[in-house]
Order: C-alpha cells, then structure tokens, then sequence
C-alpha cells in the first residue's frame, strides 16, 4: 500500500467523530471582527458520533496580503476550555498559553473569505504555511530530518483534499482538531473535504494562525470578558 493510500485511510479512521463533519451547530450570540464586518458566533458544537462540549471563542484575526493590506479572510479560534488537560498557570506567557491549549484540547478555525476565492487557493497557503514551520522548526533545532521526511506523505493526503472550486464570499471553511487520544496521531478534519491524521500537521497549522506578524497579523486571543477559563486573566 502507498504511504499516501495509507495515511488517507488513517485520516478516516479511529475516533468516530471525523469522516466528513455535517454543518457545525451555531449558538446565536455573536462577535463581530471590527476589520471585515464578519460575525463569528462565541460557541460552536461540533455533531459526531460521540457528545462534545461546545467550543468557545478565544481570538480572532483577519489575513491580508501585500503591503497595501488587502484583507483576504477573517478567521477565528474556538477550543474546549472545559478540558481537565488544560491546567494552565495564570503567569504563563500568552503564547504559551495557546500552544498549551493546541497541544492538549480539541481545537476549531473557522475561515471566512471576505472575497470570492478557491479551495485551491486556501490549499495553497496551507501548503506554504506547513513549508515554512519545517523551515523554522528545522533552524531552531525542533524538527530533524527524519521528523521533516514523515510528515511528507500527510502533506501531500492534505493537497489531495481539495476541489478545483471556488469558495464564495462570506462562505466559511472549519478546520477541526479533536483532542488528543492517547497512542493515536492527531487528525485534522477540514469540513466537507477530508481530514488528514498526523500529530505534526495538525498542531502546526493551528499554531501557524498565532505566529503572524506584519500586514498579516496573528489572531488575537480575547480578554476575560469573552472567553470563561481563568487561565486569560
């Protein structure tokens, strides 16, 4: 068997919650991001076989491209803060806080277009996001050669997943990571097209979204009056 039939195949398997996800349920209360105008609801539930609790908003951050700041998308961060895995000091660092929580809880971005676009638009930036966490992990000394070599085949699953298409404006792509499972790789579910299952792509692409810096700036975690854990203080 292929090592891109086989990581394909692990991708739909185990957990139960991730073939393709139906719609993600919707609570009604909102949040607005000033940028783009684009409304983002403060919880999310994501349907499976298994009950899960809802997903809360934690940040949000809108994407743009050249120095003229041409806005391309609105994205925003949801995550379980109801995880006993998340015992977080308050005095952490709030990078560290959000790496703690990628790390270790079940994980939603939610992509809204703020123009017409494509999905192998979208697929492309993935693409060239995972490429340059393996150029950054591997000159801080975090990712070796080998480690770099196998996440070669779920990169190439993910390119697989998506259509020639395109995504309309104001249209949205969920990008969803369950919580970790003890002896099982980590799998990312992208909505309607597939999930792809490896610990490393699945943690690094969130982790990419809080890393931006210039005319694309990271996503913005929220101040207490938003979100409910009493690590964001």
């Amino acid at each position: 068997m292929s090592s891109l039939l086989q990581s394909r195949r692990l991708a739909l398997a185990g957990l139960g919650l991730y073939a393709l996800l139906p719609r993600i349920h919707l609570d009604t209360d909102a949040v607005v991001d000033t940028d783009t105008g684009i409304a983002f609801p403060r919880t999310v539930r994501v349907p499976g076989q298994f009950k899960t609790p809802p997903l809360e908003l934690v940040g949000l951050g809108v994407r743009t491209v050249s120095f003229l700041g041409i806005q391309v998308y609105s994205i925003a961060f949801y995550a379980d803060l109801t995880s006993p895995a998340l015992s977080i000091p308050r005095s952490m660092p709030p990078d560290e806080k959000i790496e703690h929580i990628v790390r270790n809880t079940a994980c939603l971005l939610r992509i809204v277009p703020t123009r017409s676009t494509s999905y192998t638009h979208l697929r492309d930036a993935f693409l060239r996001a995972l490429h340059g966490r393996i150029a950054q992990g591997q000159k801080q000394g975090t990712l070796s050669q080998d480690d770099a070599l196998a996440v070669a085949a779920p990169m190439r699953a993910l390119k697989t997943l998506f259509p020639n298409s395109p995504l309309a404006k104001h249209a949205s792509l969920d990008l969803y990571v369950p919580a970790p499972v003890p002896n099982q790789q980590r799998v990312i579910i992208f909505r309607d097209l597939g999930a792809v299952q490896n610990n490393w792509v699945a943690t690094e692409l969130l982790l990419y979204y809080f890393a931006g810096l210039g005319a694309s700036p990271a996503v913005r975690p929220f101040s207490c009056s938003f979100i409910s854990h009493p690590c964001f203080p």
